[in-house]
């Protein structure tokens, strides 16, 4: 019987690379969290076939999510494409009713209670979705993405589902969605856009470590300085001083208003501590607008700072070779809070020291290349829009969930994917997976 050239596609093209590495991924994860919540005093194989435990959970979510990507791949590629606006639509639809029928979960309003006691998280589904919609309006014969406008609709495709996430207060579910730059850099946003992202975010961080006034005095100082230095250029063309001069007016504004204004009434306190505690500064809450009346009875200090210190105390005290397997002293001991989830890095480093997370890092870096490697030889913009979709998001969540961990970044939560425990976010990257298999599987054709 004759092969389709679809069926001869997907049978020679899918990556078993990347597949081996999936399932080591999920693997490694399960290990982790059997090694926080293993109990030796009970009996864990019936706790595993009961589906009581994280660990046990966690299996039972990754024989699902493989069924998904089985099924994902057995889908025609063409599919994604239909479907991407509607599934889009419905993503934003589940994240508004939240906010009608969510549940509350660790103070985020982001979930959805489904059958058998486990909760729906819309905003981890919304990442495949606005990939997706990305990609194909990306794709489009009719977009030019070197023009503002189709620049601007793509960053509001993107800015909607965060904005979303950020009134449901998940800011670091809202923050990943900065991750599609990638993507969009990749098909063309100009490189002046990245250098206006960056500095801005230097001048938040100065802003952190500097008094704003005197950060604004300064500012000021050295404006005027290079005007005079400059005055003789500058008299033959008016137009750079006013440059310099807007230049100094947003970089003032921002310091002296945008900032403060930015952590004293849009961010709660916990999160504008979370940041402080970062460059190693104390936020005074009764600044905050929205916890002012409790600032007196609730340190925002002390839970993060908590958090971070017994992180690093159990990946330091795992030294070059580790403790061992299910000899850590802090993770077992369950000083380090959140230790199966958005902390389950600590696992890994108690346990096995330096060089197992050494090589933990360099198993994610190879997933990494490989993801890009996929991406660059797809012949289908709309592929690849997905392609550095999903290596943006990956990126983004490995860097911020392990500079988390040993106190680089502020305390966002969000999970280390593949390893932390969770279904909704399992399959979510699952998801994101598997549909970039299936369109590498036929990456000759040119998919819109």
């Amino acid at each position: 019987m004759a092969t389709t050239p679809n069926q001869n596609s997907f049978s020679k093209g899918t990556d078993l690379a990347v597949i081996i590495l999936y399932f080591a991924m999920i693997a490694i994860g399960i290990l982790c969290i059997f090694m926080v919540e293993y109990n030796p005093s009970g009996n864990w194989s019936s706790s595993l076939i009961a589906g009581k435990n994280s660990y046990s959970k966690q299996i039972y979510f990754a024989i699902f999510c493989s069924f998904i990507g089985i099924f994902i791949l057995l889908l025609d590629s063409k599919v994604f494409t239909a479907l991407a606006n509607i599934l889009y639509g419905a993503g934003i639809l589940l994240m508004l009713a939240t906010f009608v029928i969510g549940k509350n979960i660790n103070g985020s309003n982001s979930w959805i209670p489904i059958a058998g006691g486990f909760n729906l998280q819309p905003a981890e589904l919304c990442k495949i979705f606005t990939a997706l919609v990305l990609a194909k309006f990306i794709s489009k014969p009719e977009t030019d993405f070197t023009k503002l406008k189709s620049q601007l609709i793509a960053v509001g495709m993107i800015a909607l589902p965060a904005i979303l996430s950020i009134m449901q207060h998940e800011l670091g579910l809202a923050l990943v969605y900065s991750a599609f730059i990638f993507a969009m850099y990749r098909e063309g946003l100009p490189p002046l856009i990245l250098v206006v992202a960056l500095s801005f975010a230097i001048l938040v961080i100065a802003t952190l470590l500097v008094e704003p006034t005197v950060l604004a005095m300064i500012i000021t100082a050295v404006s005027v300085l290079f005007i005079l230095s400059m005055i003789k250029r500058f008299k033959r063309n008016k137009i750079k001083i006013l440059v310099v001069f807007s230049i100094w007016s947003i970089c003032f504004g921002t310091v002296k208003y945008a900032v403060p204004y930015m952590f004293n009434n849009v961010f709660e306190c916990y999160q504008s501590t979370r940041i402080y505690s970062m460059v190693g500064k104390e936020y005074d809450c009764s600044q905050n607008v929205k916890s002012a009346a409790t600032a007196g009875k609730k340190k925002g200090k002390k839970p993060d700072d908590y958090n971070v210190k017994q992180s690093k105390i159990a990946i330091g005290s795992g030294g070059f070779w580790g403790r061992g397997f299910l000899k850590g002293t802090q993770t077992r001991g369950k000083y380090v809070p959140e230790q199966n989830t958005d902390f389950i890095f600590t696992s890994l480093g108690e346990a096995f020291g330096f060089v197992g997370t050494f090589t933990f890092v360099c198993l994610y870096l190879f997933f990494l290349f490989r993801l890009i490697r996929i991406a660059e030889r797809q012949r289908s913009t709309f592929s690849r829009v997905y392609a550095y979709s999903v290596v943006g998001v990956f990126f983004f969540h490995i860097a911020v969930n392990i500079s988390m961990t040993i106190g680089l970044f502020p305390v966002v939560g969000i999970p280390l994917p593949l390893i932390s425990y969770g279904g909704s976010s399992l399959l979510t990257f699952t998801v994101l997976v598997f549909i970039l298999l299936r369109l590498d599987a036929d990456r000759q054709m040119v998919i819109r």
